[in-house]
This record gives C-alpha cells, structure tokens and sequence, in this order.
C-alpha cells in the first residue's frame, strides 16, 4: 500500500506529487543473442495506491498522479535472434488506485491521473529472428477512482482515470541489415 497525503497552500511555481503501488516490475535489456523467460505471478491481499490532495493558491500547475500495478514487464533486444517467453498471471485481490483532490485557485494547468493495471508487458526488438510467446491472466478486480473538485484555474484542466485488465504492445523492426 502506498499512500501519499498532501496539503498545499500558496505556492510561487508548480504543485506535483505522485503514489505508486507495484506488485511484480522487471526490465530486461539485453544485446546478445538470448533467450528470456519471463515469470510472474502476484496474489497479493493488496495492492492499493492512494493519493489524498488538498491544494489552492498555486502560481504554477498542479499535477497529481496515483497508480497501481500488479505485473509488468519491459524487454528489449538487439541482437540476432532472441527468443521471448513471458507468463504474467495476477491474481491479487485488487490492483487499486484513488486519488481525492481539492484544487484550487491555480495559475497554471491541471492534471489529474488515477490508473490501475492487472498485466502489462512490452516488447522491443530489431532481431531479425525473434519469436515470441507472452501469455496474460487476470483474475483479479482492477479499480481506478478519481474524486477531483477543482475551481478558479487559469489554464486547462484535465482529468483521466484508467483500469486495464491486460495490456501489451510489441514492437518488432528491421535496422535494414
């Protein structure tokens, strides 16, 4: 559990903070010829992440952002042949994520964030042989909230709150040789 409590009050610049709550996070980098084998697994009572943010009289902008994440994963290669294997199973009772904000009176921009993420796994690679087997479970509930009042803000305001199950994005390019 992560959580961040904040008041802040009559501020000359910007206004910024973030909580974050991971379960299972690996970066793989590698440029030889390889063979990853990626395995995660996260049953976990909890895995919460909350933001309570209580802001005004900010010359600046104001940012708050608060995310959860239960399993993720980042492999990049570059060599001639990589194989990639990923198993990403999240089990937990909740990948959450709150953020509660009162903002205002601000000069700037607003941002607000909540976002909360079962499995997510990237893959980057220029090997010109390069198979890949990435498998992703989700049973658990993945929540995202976001309470914002906000008032009297010079600039824009943007709001956004996000729960994603399962996510992945492979990249897979050819430097020309």
């Amino acid at each position: 559990m992560s959580k961040l409590n904040v008041n802040v009050h009559n501020v000359g610049g910007d206004a910024v903070g973030q909580s974050v709550a991971g379960g299972n996070v690996v970066d793989i980098t590698t440029m030889q010829d390889t063979n990853v084998t990626n395995e995660q697994y996260d049953a976990s009572p909890y895995i919460g992440s909350q933001l309570n943010a209580n802001v005004n009289d900010v010359s600046g902008s104001v940012g708050y952002t608060s995310q959860a994440l239960c399993n993720g994963a980042s492999v990049s290669t570059d060599p001639t042949t990589t194989q990639v294997y990923s198993n990403q199973e999240c089990r937990a009772s909740d990948p959450s994520s709150t953020l509660n904000a009162n903002i205002s009176n601000v000069g700037g921009d607003v941002a607000l964030a909540g976002s909360s993420v079962g499995n997510t796994f990237e893959e980057d690679t220029n090997a010109p042989n390069a198979p890949l087997e990435t498998n992703q479970i989700n049973s658990s509930a993945v929540l995202s909230t976001v309470n914002a009042n906000v008032s009297n803000v010079g600039g824009s305001v943007g709001v956004t709150s996000a729960a994603i199950g399962n996510s992945a994005q492979i990249v897979h390019y050819s430097t020309g040789n």
